[in-house]
């Protein structure tokens, strides 16, 4: 042993694991554990890349311009009130390193993203959990556990890994019954599925002390460049920039990227898509005696009797060659979360699942 200790709560965080992607012995797997694009990434963007390839020995640029701009046009945002980060995760990282620290605490929802504690835990602060209510997040458990010492609040809407959603009223309330020294993050990863939901951009248009983060790794299927980006008002955004690293981004994330967001026709494809085969799968399994709730996402969460019904389940699928996620690290014991992947995956997993269910009956 050495004198040399990490700073407090840094051995407290529990590593995280992302979705399985393999089964020994099996080559024909189909994977729904990681809610990835099952169409991968627009061809624009494949060919953006290709070219950037040519340019890997230069610099990416520090303020990400371009990108900016046209997260901006695709959205209507000011520009300069948004800043891109090493996905998602990044953007949750830099907020508690720069609001966060021994003595404060981060709020976020029973059934939320594992990186709000693990970056919580990281800075110093402590972690708070507020109760959900029939897997939705609970804007009056929320509000009554905010404190003197609450510096930021995180809420994932739609809800991961319930693919339920806050409305707009909850969402308005929310924001404004939160202390004006904390900081409401809404995490909009799912957003573009959820039909009729601006992602939280009102919010943060009415209210200084909000941000929402959005990532590519969803709709743009481009989870493996890692590509995330916030937006608040200036006061936040200029704190972002000060804290993040001058070279984040790699040039080909930001062209892949830039190049993702303008292919509109791609993404609009795929989300219709996913609308269509979630809402087959929801009625397939719900006729083989699995419920789930109304989703908004590009899963469902999928309810067994038990967390044994569960598990079983899992180990069936497994051996049809199927991948899906346990989730009782996120407090569903008794629940799998199924990424709706294209028809051919949803027909084999539906099958599977009914052929489970006849064997136990």
């Amino acid at each position: 042993m050495t004198g040399i200790v990490p700073q407090p709560g840094i051995m407290d965080i529990e590593l995280y694991v992302g979705g399985a992607s393999s089964i020994a012995g099996r080559e024909d797997i189909v994977k729904l554990s990681s809610n990835e694009n099952p169409f991968g990434p627009s061809p624009a963007a494949i060919e953006a890349l290709r070219k950037a390839a040519h340019r890997m020995h230069r610099y990416p640029s520090t303020d990400h311009a371009s990108l900016r701009q046209a997260i901006g046009e695709v959205h209507g945002l000011r520009p300069d009130l948004i800043v891109c980060g090493v996905g998602s995760d990044e953007i949750i990282y830099l907020l508690c390193q720069a609001y966060a620290g021994p003595g404060d605490e981060v709020l976020y929802s029973e059934h939320g993203f594992s990186m709000y504690k693990i970056s919580a835990l990281s800075a110093g602060a402590t972690p708070v959990v507020a109760k959900e209510r029939e897997r939705r997040v609970d804007v009056d458990a929320l509000l009554a556990a905010c404190t003197e010492k609450t510096r930021l609040i995180f809420i994932t809407n739609p809800g991961n890994p319930t693919s339920t959603l806050l409305s707009s009223a909850e969402l308005k309330r929310l924001a404004e019954g939160v202390p004006d020294t904390a900081l409401l993050v809404l995490d909009s990863a799912y957003s573009e599925f959820a039909d009729g939901y601006d992602g939280g951009v009102s919010v943060v248009d009415a209210h200084a002390n909000a941000v929402m983060m959005r990532t590519f790794s969803k709709a743009y299927g481009l989870g493996g460049m890692r590509v995330g980006w916030a937006y608040a008002q200036r006061a936040v955004i200029d704190v972002l920039n000060r804290v993040r690293g001058p070279f984040n981004l790699s040039v080909p994330a930001l062209e892949a990227a830039e190049a993702a967001v303008h292919d509109r026709e791609f993404v609009d494809k795929y989300i219709a898509e996913n609308a269509r085969l979630r809402t087959w799968l929801r009625e397939a399994l719900e006729l083989r005696g699995v419920p789930s709730d109304p989703a908004h996402a590009n899963f469902i969460l999928a309810r067994f009797a038990d967390e044994e019904e569960a598990a079983a389940c899992d180990a069936w699928l497994k051996e049809a060659g199927i991948i899906v996620r346990r989730v009782a690290g996120y407090g569903f014991p008794e629940c799998l979360r199924i990424t709706v992947g294209d028809e051919a995956s949803c027909r084999r997993v539906a099958h599977a699942i009914g052929e489970f269910k006849e064997s136990r009956a």
